[in-house]
C-alpha cells in the first residue's frame, strides 16, 4: 500500500486571534498548523518543531515580525525556512524591508484567502524541490548515504546545539579493516558491494533520533550521535560491530577474521567555548588509529567535558 505523504508544516505567527482563525480555517485541511501569538513563542516553536514555512505578522508586541525574521535568517539551523509576511502594513517601504530581510513574499491585509493559499502552495512546492535537490547533492553516489560535505554541516549544527544546550555529543570514525586486501582478493565490484552493505548496516544500527551517519571517504565512515555520552557511544559501537558480523561478508584476505570487520574510534565530548568540532574529529581519528594499531576489529574511545 502506498504511504500517504506527511502534511507539510505551517507556523502562523500573529497577535490577532481573528487573523489566526481565518488563516487556520483556510489551511488546516491541507497542512499541519502551529500557532504563535508573539515572536518569542514563535522562535521557541521553531527550535523544537521546524516548520516548512512561516506566515508572519509584522506588528506584534515586544518583538515585531522584522526582528523574528532577522533572527531566523541569522541562525544556520533556521535561515532556509521560507517566511511570508502577512500584514496590514501596505506601504512600499515596509514590503522592501521585509524582502530585504530575507522573506520570500509579502501579503497585505485584508488578504484574499485563495491568493494566500496559492502563494503558500507555490512556496512550499519550491521548498520541497529545493530540499530534494539539496538532499541529492549531499548523497554519496555509491552507498546512497550522506557524504562528507553533509557530515561536516551536520556536525557543525549539532556541535553548536550541544554548546548552547550543555549536552553531550559523540563523533565516531569507522574504518573497514584491510579493505585494500578485500579488493585485491575479491575484486573492485565486490568491494563496491561491500561498501554499500556496510553503509546500509550503519543506517540500521544508528537509527535513533539524533543519530547521523555518512561516508567519510574511501572505506571510512563517520557518525554524529547527538546527546550521547561515552557509555552509550561504546554500546552503539559494539552493537555496530555485532550487526556487521551478522552480515557475514567473507574476507578471505583479512589477517584478523574470515569476514569483514571494522575498527572504530570515538570521541564523546561536552562542548565548551574554547573547543571545536574539528578537535573532536581529530581525537576520534586518533582513537581509530589506536584501534588499528592494537589489532583492529575493536573500539577505542575517549571522553571529556570540554576539549
Amino acid at each position: 500500500m502506498k504511504e500517504t505523504p506527511e502534511k507539510q508544516k505551517i507556523l502562523i505567527v500573529d497577535d490577532a486571534p481573528a487573523n489566526i482563525r481565518i488563516l487556520g480555517q483556510a489551511l488546516a485541511a491541507d497542512y499541519q498548523l502551529r500557532i504563535a501569538t508573539n515572536g518569542a513563542d514563535a522562535l521557541e516553536i521553531v527550535k523544537s518543531d521546524t516548520p516548512d514555512i512561516i506566515l508572519l505578522d509584522i506588528v506584534m508586541p515586544e518583538m515585531d515580525g522584522y526582528e523574528v525574521c532577522k533572527r531566523l535568517k541569522e541562525n544556520e539551523l533556521t535561515r532556509k525556512i521560507p517566511v511570508i509576511f502577512v500584514t496590514g502594513k501596505t506601504d512600499e517601504e515596509y514590503e522592501f524591508r521585509g524582502l530585504e530581510l530575507g522573506a520570500v513574499d509579502y501579503i497585505a491585509k485584508p488578504f484574499s484567502l485563495p491568493i494566500v493559499k496559492a502563494r503558500v502552495k507555490n512556496h512550499l512546492e519550491l521548498k520541497r524541490r529545493g530540499d530534494l535537490l539539496e538532499e541529492l547533492a549531499f548523497l554519496d553516489g555509491l552507498t546512497c548515504i550522506h557524504n562528507r560535505r553533509r557530515f561536516d554541516e551536520v556536525l557543525d549544527q549539532e556541535w553548536r546545539r550541544a554548546l548552547r544546550d550543555g549536552t553531550w555529543l559523540t563523533v565516531m570514525i569507522i574504518d573497514i579493516d584491510f579493505f585494500k586486501l578485500f579488493n585485491d582478493r575479491h575484486g573492485h565490484a565486490a568491494g563496491d558491494e561491500c561498501l554499500r552493505q556496510v553503509a546500509q548496516t550503519l543506517k540500521r544500527s544508528f537509527s535513533r533520533a539524533g543519530d547521523f551517519v555518512a561516508r567519510y571517504g574511501g572505506e571510512e565512515f563517520a557518525a554524529v550521535l547527538a546527546g550521547t555520552r561515552l557509555d552509550e557511544a561504546i554500546g552503539c559501537a559494539q552493537k555496530l560491530r555485532e550487526d556487521l558480523a551478522s552480515m557475514d561478508v567473507k574476507h578471505a584476505g583479512s589477517p584478523v577474521s574470515d569476514r569483514v570487520t571494522v575498527s572504530i574510534g570515538t570521541a564523546s565530548v561536552q562542548p565548551c567555548e574554547e573547543s571545536s568540532a574539528a578537535e573532536a574529529v581529530k581525537i576520534a581519528d586518533e582513537m581509530l588509529y589506536r584501534a588499528k594499531r592494537d589489532g583492529r576489529d575493536r573500539v577505542e574511545s575517549w571522553a571529556q567535558e570540554g576539549i
